[in-house]
């Protein structure tokens, strides 16, 4: 196991002469010969440098009287402490209990009382570098170091460590026996060599008992989720390997029963669907929402209050049929897809007298417990401190690990706070666990759950998630000021791309209103109520919200193009936001979601100063272009070349305004929010029309004569990437909202070839490109 590197912060004169330093780097010497790497900071500031961009450290050997790097009008840390006060400090937020030595240079210092208590209670030991040998000095910090290296391992990923260090033959599955049978042949050698042996060696059976087991949670598995459930504040955790599409699925599968109630945000992933045909439960939706710029917002809180649900159950036909008109399970997306998170606890408390028991899916969300911004915005925050026990409902968290923390693609934890009104018994849960998982799980991948874990566990969680919040700050202020800057340059059209964000933010220590783009970065970063959706406040453009029951998440960015506004103002000249993204593509910068006018970029914790620039830079490349009406072909040589007819001797600006007035002339996003708001009329239960889906009991039907047709599939549109039909839901009148909206989608993908709507369960006809739609064959219409 490799020992990592050890932090010399000393000065340069160590203990005031030559000869103390040269002491000090025979102890360097004496770490390298034990194989440890060592770097040497002579400053507070070249410290702090080696502190933010080194995480392999295992030791740290730290001067009090350390220079602070800034000329003799440098201040120190504190009154009375030494300037390597502040490296101590440093080492206590970046890392978790990295062993750290202080170096008394002086006579004076042999009184250890002249220190503050807090540096005892840092350090784990001192250094007078004449009062023992080189070695025995180095000795000791290389002990330290390899018990750090060690005891850092979640349990986890040290029992694989363990096991795969010694080396045991393979007598059961998988039959590659360590990556042994790839060897055998030409392509299998090739994929041995591209991955490397460890993967194959760390791809194991169930059958190795020393790793425990994923079904019965027990052993070095079974300690790496309660371990988990420690650092995520959940009285129970499970690891799941299929996504959170595979934990929503199970979480439904286990709350709710065959025709029993669930409450869905309408603003939903399809697993959470999926859960619901498994399940048998009759859905009744909530229903969020919308913006000008089409985006989803929070459900309001009164579409959430006793009153509306009871309504909406009273007044859905589905419910008919119910076991009973009272719903067993509420399912609630937090964040969104585009940023917003909730006060779970006020939400807990308006559902707690609907629903026994409510389940945040949290698949973009892993983060939030880890910093103060999001206090109160997660599920695992519900605690009997904030709801009576009589009235508490037991909360599920689903998280897709791998999304936005650091874990191998499909990784995902169920979190779970169980309450008396509906207590999750382990062994009960664990059926429906077993159901949706695997025997043949990926051990790297678990390995990744625990390890992603790990990282968030003491300082270093806050510290990871306040550098991703940082960069995404300073990304949103340079967006603005570079506007600015082009607005007073005066020498070119003076648009700009703008962020979904506040305009302002109030400064606590005055009370003014100052502008988002000039506020402190450490306000932005540490005060919740900057990153508020106010209610009536126009930059957000959802009505009917209260005080900080809605934040907007500052790693989830938004970038806006001209042509439409929040509030549903139109301009007469716009961007589509396809169009930029295409170009994007062009420079290797890929967004995570595109709407008409806006598009999505995550600042997970791989974000770098570098790769927001490099968007900023294709942004104002791309203004130029615009402004040049530059040839489409120069723009966009790809699109141009699979699509000559439609596309040769096009410009950029002529195809952005073509498109603009389309969407504007077709009123898409008028269309869209009118299909969401208007729910179809369900008919049947989602479990019916699956029935009939696998016994030939659908057919495929155009637009033009899908008025009056049950669906038999879910239809998600991406944009906005969020289910507009659900089976067994009406598609309504010929003119209705939800066959308007197809339409106009139907007609967008027909004028602008390239730029089509990734529509899941929508099928296209290749020779007239119609949308066809799976429908209940009228024949087959019976009760359910």
């Amino acid at each position: 196991m490799d020992t990592g590197t050890v932090l010399f912060a000393v000065r340069e004169d160590a203990l005031g002469d030559a000869g103390g330093t040269e002491q000090l780097h025979r102890v360097g010497k004496e770490l390298e010969a034990h194989g440890l790497d060592v770097r040497w900071a002579r400053t507070v500031r070249e410290a702090r440098a080696a502190l933010q961009t080194e995480a392999g450290l295992s030791a740290a050997v730290v001067a009090w009287d350390l220079p602070d790097g800034h000329g003799p009008g440098g201040t120190r840390e504190a009154a009375g402490d030494g300037s390597g006060a502040a490296v101590l400090r440093r080492i206590g937020h970046r890392f978790l209990k990295l062993p750290t030595f202080l170096v008394m240079a002086d006579e004076d210092d042999q009184d250890l009382t002249r220190l503050p208590l807090w540096v005892s209670e840092t350090v784990v030991g001192y250094i007078w570098p004449w009062e023992d040998t080189p070695a025995f000095i180095a000795g000791r910090v290389a002990g330290a170091a390899r018990a750090y290296r060690r005891d850092i391992l979640p349990p986890f990923f040290a029992a694989l460590r363990r096991f795969d260090d010694a080396h045991e033959y393979s007598w059961h599955t998988p039959a590659h026996s360590g990556g042994v049978a790839f060897l055998k042949s030409p392509v299998g050698r090739a994929f041995f060599a591209y991955y490397g042996e460890r993967l194959f060696r760390s791809d194991l059976s169930i059958s190795v008992e020393e790793l425990g087991s994923l079904f019965e949670h027990t052993g070095p598995i079974g300690e790496a989720e309660r371990n988990a459930a420690r650092v995520f504040g959940a009285d129970r955790t499970y690891f799941v390997l299929h996504g959170n599409s595979t934990a929503d699925r199970m979480v439904g599968h286990y709350c709710v029963t065959a025709d029993e109630i669930a409450l869905v945000d309408r603003n939903c992933h399809k697993s959470v669907l999926h859960g619901l045909v498994i399940s048998g439960a009759r859905p009744v939706y909530l229903v969020p929402t919308r913006n000008g710029y089409g985006l989803a917002g929070p459900l309001p809180p009164q579409e959430i209050s006793a009153e509306t649900v009871a309504g909406r159950i009273a007044g859905n036909p589905l419910s008919a049929g119910a076991v009973s008109h009272r719903a067993q399970y509420a399912v609630v997306t937090n964040s969104t897809y585009d940023g917003l998170s909730y006060d779970t606890v006020e939400v807990a408390r308006a559902l707690a007298p609907s629903s026994p028991r409510l389940h945040f899916d949290e698949a973009w969300f892993a983060y939030a417990r880890f910093h103060p911004l999001y206090a109160r915005r997660y599920g695992m925050a519900v605690g009997p401190e904030h709801l009576d026990e009589e009235s508490r409902p037991t909360v599920f968290s689903t998280q897709s690990t791998h999304k936005l923390l650091a874990a191998l693609s499909q990784s995902a934890m169920v979190h779970v706070r169980s309450a008396p009104r509906a207590p999750v018994e382990h062994d009960r849960f664990n059926e429906a666990f077993m159901m949706h998982g695997t025997t043949s799980p990926l051990y790297p991948a678990i390995a990744s759950l625990d390890v992603a874990t790990g990282m968030m566990d003491g300082p270093q969680g806050r510290w990871l998630i306040e550098e991703a919040v940082t960069e995404a700050i300073r990304f949103r202020q340079a967006v603005v000021h570079t506007g600015r800057r082009i607005a007073q340059a005066g020498d070119r059209p003076e648009w700009f791309f703008g962020v979904w964000q506040p305009d302002t933010v109030t400064d606590p220590a005055t009370g003014d209103r100052i502008p988002f783009a000039d506020a402190p970065a450490a306000l932005l970063g540490e005060d919740p109520a900057c990153w508020h959706l106010e209610p009536g406040a126009q930059w957000h453009g959802f009505a009917s919200l209260a005080e900080g029951y809605c934040m907007l998440d500052p790693v989830k960015v938004t970038l806006t193009c001209p042509g439409v506004s929040a509030d549903g103002g139109t301009g007469d000249w716009g961007i589509p936001a396809r169009v930029l993204t295409s170009y994007l593509a062009t420079r290797d910068i890929v967004v995570e979601k595109t709407d008409s006018y806006t598009t999505l970029i995550l600042f997970s914790m791989g974000i770098t100063k570098g790769k927001w620039g490099t968007l900023l830079d294709a942004l104002m490349d791309f203004k130029s272009l615009f402004d040049a009406d530059a040839p489409l072909d120069q723009v966009l040589p790809g699109l141009v070349e699979r699509h000559p007819q439609r596309y040769s001797g096009a410009t950029l600006r002529g195809l952005c305004q073509e498109m603009h007035d389309h969407l504007t002339g077709a009123e898409l996003i008028s269309a869209l929010d009118a299909a969401f708001q208007q729910l179809p009329e369900p008919v049947f239960a989602p479990r019916h029309c699956y029935q009939r889906l696998v016994r030939g009991g659908t057919e495929r039907v155009r637009l033009a004569e899908a008025a009056g047709r049950v669906a038999a599939a879910m239809v998600t549109v991406t944009p906005p990437g969020i289910p507009v039909l659900m089976p067994g839901e009406s598609l309504g009148e010929p003119q209705g909202p939800l066959l308007r909206y197809l339409r106009a989608l139907e007609a967008f993908d027909r004028a602008f070839p390239g730029f089509h709507s990734e529509a899941h369960g929508v099928t296209t006809d290749p020779d007239n490109g119609d949308y066809l739609i799976e429908c209940v064959r009228r024949d087959r219409v019976t009760a359910t």
